[in-house]
């Protein structure tokens, strides 16, 4: 389960502050509340609603633009403190983020200093290093269009690596046999 690690660490909290496990996941238990606080830190903006992610956890919405600065403000962290410690571990061991056969994982191996996050119904959030950070969301939620539409944004960024064609280039099949890819259009 790929928010497995996610869950541990939220148990893990409660046990370190000796705070009830079995209402972990209630919005209003004190871990969630101290999760919405620091989500609203790093966006720079108030929580606006709060839905179930398909893990069962609290899922805190936030604007693009937020979402786009809560990974600018992770990698231009002050070095020592959680922020930055999580960008760094994340940015040292990208297969524990997103396995090893997916954008995020090739982007933070290849584009040193990068952090890149995809997240449930096609968002993607990414900063650079230099803190230039974007955050998109394909409208229908299919993930198809996800690499695609961010080597493009990429590229429009500057960025130029081998890793921004691998991830943008989705091929179309039919019968067994390449027939197309998908090409982002802004």
């Amino acid at each position: 389960m790929n928010c497995s690690g996610k869950h541990t660490a939220m148990l893990a909290a409660c046990a370190l502050r000796e705070w009830p496990l079995e209402s972990y996941l209630d919005p209003a238990h004190p871990l969630q509340q101290l999760i919405r606080t620091a989500v609203e830190e790093a966006a720079g903006e108030k929580v606006a609603a709060v839905g179930t992610d398909g893990c069962g956890a609290p899922l805190m919405a936030i604007s693009l633009t937020g979402l786009a600065r809560a990974f600018r403000s992770y990698v231009l962290a002050e070095p020592g403190t959680p922020e930055r410690r999580v960008a760094d571990a994340m940015r040292a061991h990208p297969e524990y983020v997103a396995g090893t056969r997916r954008h995020d994982t090739w982007l933070m191996r290849e584009l040193p200093g990068t952090l890149a996050k995809v997240g449930a119904e096609a968002v993607q959030g990414l900063a650079l290093p230099d803190g230039r950070a974007l955050a998109l969301k394909i409208e229908d939620g299919g993930g198809r269009a996800l690499g695609p539409v961010l080597a493009r944004a990429l590229r429009m960024a500057g960025v130029t690596a081998p890793v921004i064609d691998r991830v943008g280039r989705v091929p179309l099949l039919g019968g067994g046999r390449e027939v197309g890819e998908v090409l982002p259009v802004f």
